[in-house]
């Protein structure tokens, strides 16, 4: 008990006495892929339009701001987005497009400052505490003003001494803004804020954290730290700090790859369990060239099915070491798919994630 309250102690300490001399930017591209389709066809410029998803899921992967004004977001079908707004317009993805694009704006980041983190292909932390111009707020209005100017595209920015900050910063302030969020503010802009809109917080969390009687930004500042380590282990230090508008997190240049995974949908839905089969392997084929192309293997192995109805089923296993052959690998995924049988309904698409990875 002593040794625990020694290290609860410590960590209080630790959290108590931030780092604030940081300078973070949190870049985030303003409905990316439906921008770029508006940028490149003038037809769909001030019209509310919605990018297919690349995998050919027929989901919504991006809205344009006239559609999310109509209530359609990504992640909708195409049929609910059609019946939340009829006449939408619908534009087929173009992912080497995009990733074009995305260079372009890292390559504009580069000019001030190597520690770039990307997160996806329309955002990344940017750790500018280095830099020659007055304030991170200038480089932050410098980079907006560059993006626009040579590549056509809009961006959002959160300035501040950390990169949870920073991202709620460019969170709060699409499209188009920048928000500065400064040391003297930090614990202060946070206390209001709904727990749900944490960065770090999902559902299942916040739902956890209600249970708690957390359901602000102050609720959490104010919630004991040992209670919150009890309840959420490793993560309950990290929603501590956060709680007091602090985060020690630092911008990762070179961030590991944690898993790869593939998924596939189907032209032609899957109806019985050797049809399905029969897909899965065809996966695990191309999840074996990954394993090659990554040098790596891995120990956890996990199966997602969606059904026709959009309903989805999934299911994973731990080995106790990481698979060493393509064999071994589809007996493995074989076995996690003959564990959802029966299946609901018919099956329009597979997908498969490789965690836990080692090098050969």
């Amino acid at each position: 008990m002593r040794s625990l309250l020694m290290t609860v102690q410590t960590q209080s300490e630790a959290i108590s006495a931030p780092d604030r001399g940081r300078k973070i930017i949190h870049v985030d591209m303003d409905a990316f892929y439906a921008t770029v389709e508006q940028r490149d066809d003038a037809r769909l410029r001030g019209i509310p339009i919605a990018v297919n998803d690349h995998r050919g899921w027929g989901v919504v992967a991006a809205a344009s701001y006239e559609a999310r004004h109509h209530g359609v977001r990504a992640g909708m079908t195409l049929a609910e987005a059609r019946r939340t707004l009829p006449g939408l317009t619908i534009v087929p993805a173009r992912m080497d497009v995009y990733r074009e694009a995305s260079a372009q704006t890292h390559a504009i980041f580069a000019d001030f400052t190597a520690i770039i983190e990307p997160i996806m292909l329309d955002e990344a932390y940017l750790d500018v505490t280095a830099t020659t111009l007055p304030s991170a707020t200038a480089v932050a209005i410098e980079i907006r003003r560059r993006i626009r100017a040579e590549l056509g595209l809009v961006a959002s920015a959160g300035v501040s001494y950390n990169k949870f900050l920073a991202k709620l910063g460019s969170d709060s302030i699409k499209p188009d803004g920048l928000l500065v969020i400064r040391p003297k503010d930090g614990q202060a802009f946070v206390e209001d804020l709904a727990i749900e809109r944490f960065h770090g917080v999902g559902k299942a969390t916040a739902a956890k954290m209600a249970r708690l009687g957390i359901r602000t930004g102050r609720d959490l500042r104010n919630h004991p730290l040992q209670n919150l380590i009890a309840t959420f282990g490793k993560k309950g230090k990290y929603f501590h700090e956060i709680g007091h508008g602090d985060d020690r997190g630092p911008v990762i240049v070179d961030r590991p790859r944690k898993s790869y995974s593939v998924e596939r949908s189907f032209r032609k839905p899957m109806q019985t369990l050797e049809e399905v089969r029969h897909g899965l392997h065809s996966i695990v084929d191309d999840v074996w060239a990954k394993s090659i192309d990554h040098d790596a293997s891995g120990r956890h192995i996990s199966l997602k099915v969606r059904f026709s109805d959009f309903t989805m089923a999934a299911k994973g296993r731990t080995l106790e070491t990481a698979f060493r052959t393509r064999e071994e690998l589809c007996v493995a995924c074989t076995g996690l798919l003959e564990s959802l049988a029966p299946l609901s309904s018919d099956v329009r698409l597979i997908g498969v994630s490789i965690g836990l990875l080692a090098q050969r």
